[in-house]
């Protein structure tokens, strides 16, 4: 979608889906019930407007961490909005107790902002003899912004009380490590509770309510999961800079080579599944995959050249070889096979991947005799 406050912000498909719920919800639902008699396109007007600004809050509510973030020395990767609310991105973590309360704790606090200044224009219009769909679109607006603040607001990772929760636990405990373990356990748990009370009611009244709370459950299971096993992996990882993990040296592929050429020459077919594309004057300019390049229609492979199918360098993830391998985790875009390009200064001297980290972990993990290895 562009960038707001220097921060980029996309929105996922999935948008369309809750988008259309609310809408729906809205304008068949509670604003024929509220307020009857009047046309239909009133009602859907009143609903579309509604999940309209309803977006624009969780975008405010995302903006605001992203701009405490950056204020507390935190790079911000992105913003993007999806299925089940809005997420900013992270590239590094908070510095200090101090400042994870402070990036975590101002979502809720503008939510419930929100809440109050939407709760304020509903009284107001109501004072004035407002129309009633605008009174309720606005009390609507103000009861699930201090929803969102009291839901995220709950003390499980990876909600934005997870990371208060977290934060409390690095402080009393001085370990980052241990406290992101606890708020990952308490954001199972809760999960866990979700999603069984969300199927008690999905089997006991066939609610669509229900059937949310399950899904809502099953996703805050996962993510937690996830958190807790990235923060050993990061832990695992401490101290290892990207150069002990690194493939050195990589094949590269000339921009100008044809689809054609790069699929058919075994030097590219036989090794890896992604290479490191370079200029006219031997520098990288991006990366390129054989899927992107399979996914070329074959009677056009002889005329369309590997950089026409590659990702440019801005989409690649880019590392020092200095960088430390824990630091340079939450940096690794999803996009670009999971490759990370290894550059001293302009010259490629590696590419990290996946499989790359993961045997770092198991020679860590599993230290042969006369090594050292970390628990």
């Amino acid at each position: 979608m562009g960038r707001i406050a220097g921060v980029r912000v996309g929105v996922h498909w999935s948008v369309l889906l809750v988008f259309a719920v609310i809408a729906l919800g809205l304008a068949q639902g509670r604003l024929p019930q509220t307020h009857p008699g009047h046309p239909a396109v009133l009602y859907w007007l009143t609903g579309l407007s509604a999940a309209v600004v309803f977006f624009a809050s969780l975008l405010a509510h995302e903006i605001a961490h992203a701009v405490v973030a950056r204020r507390n020395g935190v790079e911000v990767e992105d913003i993007v909005l999806w299925l089940l609310g809005g997420a900013a991105r992270l590239k590094t973590e908070a510095s200090s107790p101090a400042a994870e309360v402070r990036i975590a704790g101002v979502g809720p606090l503008l939510s419930l902002a929100l809440g109050g200044v939407f709760a304020a224009g509903a009284w107001l219009a109501a004072r004035t003899s407002a129309p009633g769909l605008v009174v309720e679109g606005m009390t609507w607006l103000a009861g699930i912004n201090v929803l969102l603040a009291v839901f995220n607001a709950v003390p499980a990772a990876p909600l934005d009380g997870g990371r208060l929760l977290r934060a409390f636990l690095w402080w009393w405990t001085g370990d980052r490590l241990r406290a992101t373990k606890g708020a990952a356990t308490a954001g199972r748990l809760f999960g866990w509770f979700l999603a069984l009370l969300g199927l008690l009611l999905l089997m006991r009244t066939g609610s669509f309510g229900g059937l949310w709370l399950a899904v809502l459950g099953w996703f805050l299971i996962a993510a937690a999961t996830l958190e807790g096993r990235q923060a050993e992996l990061r832990a695992t990882l401490t101290g290892v800079p990207v150069r002990d993990a690194m493939t050195a040296d990589p094949v590269s592929v000339q921009a100008g080579l044809t689809v054609e050429r790069f699929l058919s020459d075994p030097l590219y077919r036989f090794r890896h599944s992604a290479f490191p594309v370079t200029g006219d004057g031997g520098a990288p300019v991006g990366l390129v995959t054989l899927e992107a390049a399979r996914a070329v229609r074959r009677e056009r492979q002889a005329v369309v050249t590997v950089g026409d199918v590659m990702l440019p360098l801005a989409e690649v993830t880019v590392a020092p070889p200095d960088e430390g391998l824990a630091e340079l985790l939450p940096r690794i875009r999803p996009g670009g096979a999971h490759r990370v390009l290894v550059m001293d200064g302009s010259r490629l001297v590696g590419i990290l991947s996946a499989s790359d980290i993961s045997r770092t972990v198991t020679w860590l993990m599993n230290p042969g005799p006369g090594r050292s290895g970390r628990a």
